[in-house]
Order: C-alpha cells, then sequence, then structure tokens
C-alpha cells in the first residue's frame, strides 16, 4: 500500500463519535501503549523519578554553574523511515526541539545517528535534518553515518540550556490542564503526524521556540509535557503518573481542527503541542500566551488528588487508566530516606 493510498485509509477509518467509543479507542490505541516500553528499560537500568537527570521528563535534567543543562533523544519507527525519510529526518531535529521547548529551555545543538543502505537512501535524511536545523537555527554539530546497513533508521540527540524548569513532576491539585498546539497545519499520511511548521516561515518557528521558555521565565507555568506520540491522551498519562495526581480531560474542551475527528485528535503526534498544568489564577494568561500567537490554547481537564485519568462530556465520565493500581511508565518515586 502506498502513502496515498495508506493516508486515505487513515483519514477515512471510523473514528468513534462516542465518549464510551473513545475510551475504548485510547485504552487500546498503539501510540498510547507503546509509552509503556519505557517500564522496560527503567526497570533493568534500576532507575526511579529521584535518579540522577530525574528519569520520566521529557529530557534528563542536569545542573551546572549556569542553570540546568537538558539533554534528550529520539529514536524513530523504521517503517516511518523508509516511508519518509526527508520528513524522518526533519522531524528528528524538530522532536527533540519540542523536548527541550517543554522543558523551558532553548536548544544548543543536536547530534545524529543515520543508517542506510546507500549514499542516495541517507540522502534524504540528511535534507530532511538539514532543512529542519535552517528553519529553527539549531545546528547539527555532528553524529554517526553508516552507508552499508541493511535498512533506513534514524536517532538524534539534542542539548539545550533553561533558567527555570517546566517538569512532569510538578502538577498540583487544583491545577487547570491546559493544551497549546499549533492547529495551522494538515496531516503528512500515512501516520497521525500534524504538521503545522513545513509550511511556517522561519522567523514565526523561532519566535513561536520562546513560547514556553518565556512562560517558565516570568513563573506563569511549573508543569507540563510535550504532546509526544501517545497523543494528548497518552501525554496526559505520563504526566498524571509522574506527578503522583489525577487528570480528567474535558472532550468538551479540546478543540481540533477543522474536519478532524475528535477522536483522532486526541491520539495525534502534533508538530508543536504541549500539554501544561497551570494555576488557577495563572490559567487565562497562559492561554492568552499562545492566542496572541495565533496558536490555539484552552483548558481541556483538571488535576485532582488521586491516580485515575479520565475523559469526561456532558454525557458522563470513563476511566482510562489507574496509574497507582497499573504503572504506565513504571518509574516510581523513591522515599529520599532509602535514596
Amino acid at each position: 500500500m502506498d502513502d496515498a493510498v495508506e493516508g486515505a485509509v487513515m483519514s477515512a477509518r471510523h473514528w468513534p463519535d462516542t465518549l464510551a467509543g473513545i475510551a475504548n479507542m485510547l485504552r487500546s490505541d498503539p501510540g498510547v501503549l507503546g509509552k509503556r516500553d519505557i517500564e522496560t528499560s527503567c526497570s533493568k537500568l534500576g532507575l526511579n523519578q529521584n535518579s540522577e537527570g530525574r528519569p520520566g521528563d521529557d529530557c534528563a535534567i542536569l545542573t551546572d554553574q549556569s542553570g540546568f543543562l537538558l539533554f534528550a533523544m529520539e529514536g524513530f519507527i523504521n517503517a516511518f523511515v523508509e516511508a519518509d525519510p526527508w520528513f524522518a529526518g526533519w522531524c528528528g531535529v524538530m522532536v527533540n526541539m519540542s523536548d527541550i521547548l517543554a522543558m523551558g529551555g532553548r536548544p544548543v545543538a543536536v547530534t545524529d545517528a543515520v543508517w542506510a543502505a546507500d549514499p542516495a537512501k541517507a540522502e534524504l535524511i540528511l535534507d530532511g535534518m538539514r532543512a529542519a536545523s535552517d528553519a529553527y537555527g539549531i545546528p547539527i554539530v555532528g553524529g554517526h553515518t553508516n552507508l552499508r546497513a541493511g535498512q533506513s533508521q534514524l536517532a538524534v540527540s539534542i542539548i539545550g540550556r533553561a533558567k527555570n524548569i517546566i517538569t512532569s513532576f510538578d502538577a498540583r491539585p487544583g491545577d487547570v490542564l491546559i493544551a497549546a498546539i499549533d492547529h495551522r497545519g494538515e496531516y503528512r499520511a500515512p501516520f497521525n503526524n500534524w504538521q503545522a511548521a513545513l509550511s511556517a516561515p522561519g522567523d514565526r518557528l523561532r519566535r513561536d521556540m520562546e513560547l514556553l521558555p518565556s512562560l517558565s521565565e516570568n513563573g506563569l507555568c511549573r508543569a507540563g509535557k510535550d504532546i509526544s506520540q501517545g497523543g494528548v491522551a497518552g501525554t496526559a498519562t505520563m504526566l498524571a503518573e509522574c506527578s503522583g495526581v489525577a487528570i480528567d480531560l474535558d472532550l468538551e474542551g479540546l478543540e481540533a481542527p477543522d474536519g478532524v475527528p475528535l477522536a483522532r485528535w486526541l491520539v495525534t503526534f502534533p508538530s508543536f503541542g504541549f500539554l501544561l498544568s497551570v494555576s488557577v489564577d495563572k490559567a487565562a494568561d497562559v492561554i492568552a500566551h499562545f492566542r496572541d500567537q495565533d496558536i490555539w490554547a484552552g483548558a481541556i481537564g483538571n488535576v485532582a488528588e488521586g491516580s485515575t485519568v479520565s475523559v469526561s462530556s456532558s454525557t458522563g465520565h470513563e476511566v482510562l487508566w489507574d496509574h497507582a493500581r497499573n504503572p504506565y511508565l513504571g518509574l516510581p518515586k523513591k522515599e529520599m530516606s532509602d535514596a
């Protein structure tokens, strides 16, 4: 099946439109469940939330004399790299950048590891990386290359710096959950990737990169995550477990772009999208902060005491996950007396 046909199939898929149907879809969605793989690595390595770098966040947090050094990396699905190598290269820079921004930081540089069967296949990946590097102003400073591999593969790492930190561990009961997502885009077949950056001018992209650091530095936001492969639902579940709270998503507060089913939007990986846990008195300022830059933002839920992640509407309430009974990331908070 070629990309155009597969993309049409994804668009034509029957997306549920009832609360129960959406909840059932989210409980079994591959993107949502894929994040559970993190538990295997962390368990084997003996990591918990208090380990160096604070695993479970969008970036490892390392302190030095200048503040906070942020370090992250992304590996890409081989089928994605094979199907759309140029866009995979672009995403190598873009998604790593989002991890830095989600922490309230600014990207410094990236390195890459590229495998391909021959130079021609690698060139498309590298062309995409170079285009994103130019657009976002993030230099590529080195990496690893293998042009004799059996298939195309890509991994990209990034470093950044922050003055103040937005973390996954500081959502508090009573907070408002805010989503900020750039709607000015379209799906890039054949995956659920919403691309709002490719046609945007570079100066706008670089201006938008300042939105999260300025929130952090002005004391408007202390907790949040970038919306990743698990979409809004998976990202909210990670945030809830890391902070030890319950999150209820209000499906009537989440606005999807025109023509996009809400169910699909809940599992979409946007090129610019963040979930932020914000105190009630600062919520209006945070929403305006994004809307002033023509990025959609709104209150889509609440943070409370407890351990469940749920979806609600005027028709009812459905629990998606209970991280106390069934850990999602499997990153227990080790008591400091036991450290």
